[in-house]
């Protein structure tokens, strides 16, 4: 049974809302009311047709409970319950699942942090596919991405890139994708056709804002630099590459992708802030890890996550066991939504179980 109250609860805050927004608002509290209402709206909508389907199956049971009913119409009634019951238990599921806690950052944009690992060429080819996948599953979502910072392979790809990706719900879809990435397959440069395994970490951290992470000026050491590597007549005219050291953690950023040193060091700190935010996750991940064994996203960089077999044209994600036979969809963007859907189900279920261990 779903809890009526929370329900109730919901309704009057969705009509409260409405209320709210015929009135006079400043533009900020608009947005922020409307947003709130868009939100609600498909729950509301879920928790009506449920109320709904719940009063024409009492109807229902009530027909059939009279033994004055006509026995045609309790026939069709009896033939009608089973597929009322199942719209009502879909609807319900639908309505937990939209109760469920949701992750503060889910709604913030993401800073992608990809890195070749193992496998010298072929790993750092492998970085750069992995980024053209996230990039174009970005642009499916009408979210925007751009490179803060990237350090080309020799041979192509990269031995790191970081980027920012900007859209409404990116933390939400990208979260599970934290992880090291294998890759099997025939180097173009292999003329035995021997296959290599190679491998790439991604690091998926949502965008701290400020207030999220409270950063002391006497905690940072900032150095400028002049910028090093192939950039034009400009490099090495300008001390415009910053170096930021965050000295209570050890942490540090660098950034010479500008030629501006204010673009430079609001990019850095950009970096630090996530950085920082995702390292006291991670503590608070490690702090819970034996409630957490075997769920999904449990944050461990270090965990294989999923391989890419280009031979036999799969993808498995190691975490939920599932195979797809559709790799150049996958590494197209195109199909990781699948992937990405069926790793949100599976943390879902997680939750609900979790939920009703507790109850």
């Amino acid at each position: 049974m779903l809890p009526q109250t929370k329900l109730d609860a919901l309704l009057a805050r969705h009509a409260g809302l409405e209320a709210e927004l015929t009135g006079q608002l400043s533009s900020e509290a608009f947005v922020r009311a409307s947003r709130e209402l868009s939100e609600l709206a498909p729950v509301v909508e879920a928790v009506k047709a449920y109320r709904t389907a719940e009063q024409e199956l009492a109807d229902i049971e009530a027909m059939i409970g009279d033994a004055t009913s006509d026995p045609e119409m309790r026939a069709m009634a009896e033939a009608e319950r089973p597929q009322l019951m199942a719209r009502r238990d879909e609807l319900a599921q639908a309505i937990r699942i939209a109760l469920l806690p949701k992750d503060a950052m889910d709604d913030r944009n993401v800073v992608l942090e990809i890195r070749a690992g193992t496998g010298g060429d072929e790993a750092s080819l492998f970085a750069g596919d992995l980024f053209r996948m996230y990039e174009r599953f970005a642009a499916l979502h009408g979210w925007s991405v751009e490179v803060i910072s990237a350090s080309e392979g020799t041979m192509g790809g990269y031995k790191e890139i970081i980027a920012e990706i900007r859209g409404r719900g990116a933390f939400a879809k990208l979260k599970f994708e934290s992880g090291a990435h294998r890759v099997q397959r025939v180097p173009d440069t292999e003329a035995s056709g021997r296959i290599h395994t190679s491998a790439a970490t991604v690091a998926v951290l949502p965008e701290a804002e400020e207030v999220d992470v409270d950063i002391k000026d006497t905690d940072l050491r900032i150095e400028t630099m002049r910028s090093q590597g192939a950039g034009g007549q400009h490099v090495n005219k300008t001390e415009s590459a910053i170096r930021i050291t965050h000295l209570p953690t050890g942490i540090v950023v660098s950034m010479q992708d500008s030629r501006s040193q204010h673009k430079n060091r609001a990019k850095a700190m950009t970096l630090l802030r996530a950085r920082l935010y995702d390292a006291e996750a991670q503590k608070l991940h490690a702090e819970r890890s034996a409630d957490r064994r075997g769920q999904v996203g449990s944050g461990d960089r270090s965990e294989r996550i999923r391989t890419y077999n280009f031979p036999q044209g799969r993808v498995t994600d190691h975490r939920i066991n599932l195979t797809l036979y559709k790799l150049p969809q996958v590494i197209a963007g195109e199909a990781l939504g699948e992937l990405v859907d069926a790793l949100t189900t599976e943390h879902q279920a997680a939750q609900l179980a979790a939920e009703g261990a507790a109850a």
